[in-house]
């Protein structure tokens, strides 16, 4: 089963806290005497006909050592075996309960609240029966809270691709340093992480509180059971240890909650959680982490989905537009004001004051990460900058206060492949002033492997060229053309990477938008003298940046015929 999550750290308060990062060092640094503490964890671990994996789940929850008590496993009425196979491994284990639902709950709270209710050790995490803990997490976790006397624990929870294995660590500037909160409104990022398990609790602290999960058929569970938990103010001990595997499995017959974005139902299921964690919070006092988690509803929900209506039909655009619109009427000045210069407040005040959807290819392009602004580049009548002549009043003028390193700067690029040498041309757009004011002298180009972003291909340095200025006047926009070995890429999918360098001393890492049209994103054979031919597909992913398959030799271009094939059967 899977749920849904999207300043500067403070110091660490406690003086013996190990380095950042090491899990065994952090077992390590325990000693004799931590060994020797009784224990104190349950792991919940939930489930639903997922036999292939949830005794993985719970093989790594036992697998923590004598810090855990027990683990309990909820399963919510499986039908291909899961209870069973649980049963046969809590024959051997005797630190393993099996608790069976008469009926299945249609989500993940229900479940998750048996367990709450079942456990008998003063502390409680939580896991789901597609994913893993990885050794060491829990001692991690309990040695932050039992030395900072603090109600909750909470670490770096990694979000593992699979089959590829690729890992992307989940809101991993709150995991840098081992720090303690007295209360949760000292860092307001806390309601960025909504993820309920790569947190431990004390028990005694859920249940004085009442704090559970919605029951039944309730999406985005999570969102509402971390808003539950920062209202009540507790004591949160942070640490940089790697503490949840969440497994991304987005070829699997049955997408998780988080995944299967494709009916409006689902935006509709989010923004509803998120409104009542907003509720919850701003009822509690906690005005503050209410006005922080309106604000992350822009900068993440919003550009979440953004990125992503261009793939949908007319009708679900519609849809959405019509509900974000009716949700962000409920905004007010205050919620606008909170980090204005933010990319995902200019993305929801063009839906806010549209009737209907509009320029979507270029919101897609603001709402990537890092964002990227399009032209056309207007101003209004005094000369502000806005989004658009006809839409004056979503003002653009916030951006311009941003530093360099962090503006929306906009690059387009076009992959060439040629026999005789390929190559990339990239246009740097101007951005008001601001670009040609920083000086942008060179741009640093990169490839790298989407299954491993560390594995990084032909890195090269080009200048940038002016262009489109005549006389005195400002320079319209900047260009390189780079040359690409696509022989020495290789076979895989690649990333493009750009990092612009200005004559002030600033850079800015940004991603490329990929031209289309006019055949620039064509498939193309290429003789290569190493591989006999490569087959190289340039492509624009979700968010609109430039992207490049290549397979190599005859084996290689088969294989993609038969992939390609069979999509169109499907």
């Amino acid at each position: 089963m899977r749920p849904d999550p999207h300043s500067t750290p403070a110091a660490a308060d406690a003086p013996d806290a190990p380095a950042a990062g090491d899990i065994a060092d952090t077992a390590d640094a325990a000693g004799d005497a931590e060994q020797a503490r009784p224990a104190q964890v349950a792991v919940v671990v939930i489930g639903y006909n997922d036999a292939a994996h949830v005794g993985d789940a719970v093989r790594s929850a036992l697998g923590q050592g004598a810090a855990v008590a027990e683990v309990v496993a909820v399963d919510d009425r499986s039908s291909d075996g899961s209870a069973e196979l649980l049963e046969r491994l809590a024959a051997e284990e005797p630190r393993l309960r099996v608790l069976r639902r008469t009926e299945n709950s249609g989500g993940c709270g229900s479940p998750r609240n048996d367990g709450i209710d079942a456990v008998t050790a003063p502390y409680v995490m939580f896991l789901d029966s597609d994913d893993v803990l990885p050794p060491g997490a829990v001692d991690a976790l309990l040695t932050a809270a039992t030395g900072a006397r603090a109600e909750v624990a909470a670490g770096l929870c990694v979000r593992r691709e699979l089959p590829s294995g690729r890992e992307t660590p989940w809101q991993a500037p709150l995991y840098t340093a081992h720090t303690v909160l007295a209360r949760p409104a000292e860092r307001l990022r806390l309601v960025h992480d909504t993820l309920c398990v790569n947190k431990l609790y004390r028990t005694d602290f859920l249940r004085e509180h009442g704090i559970r999960f919605p029951e039944g058929r309730f999406h985005y569970e999570d969102i509402v059971f971390t808003s539950r938990v920062l209202a009540a103010g507790p004591r949160m001990a942070l640490v940089p240890d790697r503490v949840y595997v969440w497994h991304v499995r987005r070829s699997a017959e049955r997408l998780s909650i988080s995944l299967d974005r494709e009916r409006i139902g689902n935006w509709q299921a989010r923004t509803e959680a998120c409104a009542l964690a907003y509720e919850t919070l701003l009822g509690a006092g906690q005005k503050e982490l209410a006005r922080a988690a309106r604000a992350k509803f822009l900068d993440h929900d919003v550009r979440m989905y953004v990125r992503e209506l261009g793939l949908r039909t007319a009708d679900y655009r519609r849809a959405w537009w019509t509900h974000t619109q009716e949700y962000l009427a409920r905004y007010d000045a205050a919620d606008w004001e909170l980090n204005p210069g933010a990319p995902g407040r200019v993305v929801a005040r063009v839906v806010l004051e549209s009737p209907e959807p509009r320029d979507l290819p270029r919101l897609r392009e603001l709402a990537a990460r890092p964002a990227r602004l399009l032209p056309p580049y207007a101003r209004d009548a005094d000369g502000a900058p806005v989004w658009s002549a006809d839409l004056p009043q979503v003002g653009l003028a916030p951006f311009l206060t941003r530093p360099t390193e962090a503006l929306p700067i906009a690059v387009d690029a076009q992959l060439r492949p040629r026999a005789r040498g390929s190559r990339l041309h990239l246009r740097l757009h101007e951005l008001y002033g601001r670009v040609a004011e920083a000086g942008p002298r060179e741009v640093d180009v990169v490839w790298t492997a989407r299954e491993d972003e560390k594995h990084a291909r032909a890195r090269t340095t080009v200048p940038l060229t002016p262009s489109g200025a005549s006389g005195n006047a400002q320079p319209e926009s900047w260009t390189a053309a780079v040359p690409v070995d696509l022989a020495a890429l290789g076979a895989g999918t690649w990333d493009l990477r750009l990092t612009v360098r200005f004559a002030d001393g600033t850079q800015r890492e940004v991603t490329a938008h990929a031209l289309t049209g006019a055949g620039r994103l064509s498939r193309r054979a290429v003789p290569s003298p190493r591989h006999g031919v490569l087959l190289v597909q340039p492509y624009a992913t979700h968010s609109g940046a430039l992207a490049v398959r290549v397979a190599s030799g005859v084996g290689g271009a088969v294989r993609v015929a038969r992939r390609r094939l069979k999509r169109l059967l499907r």
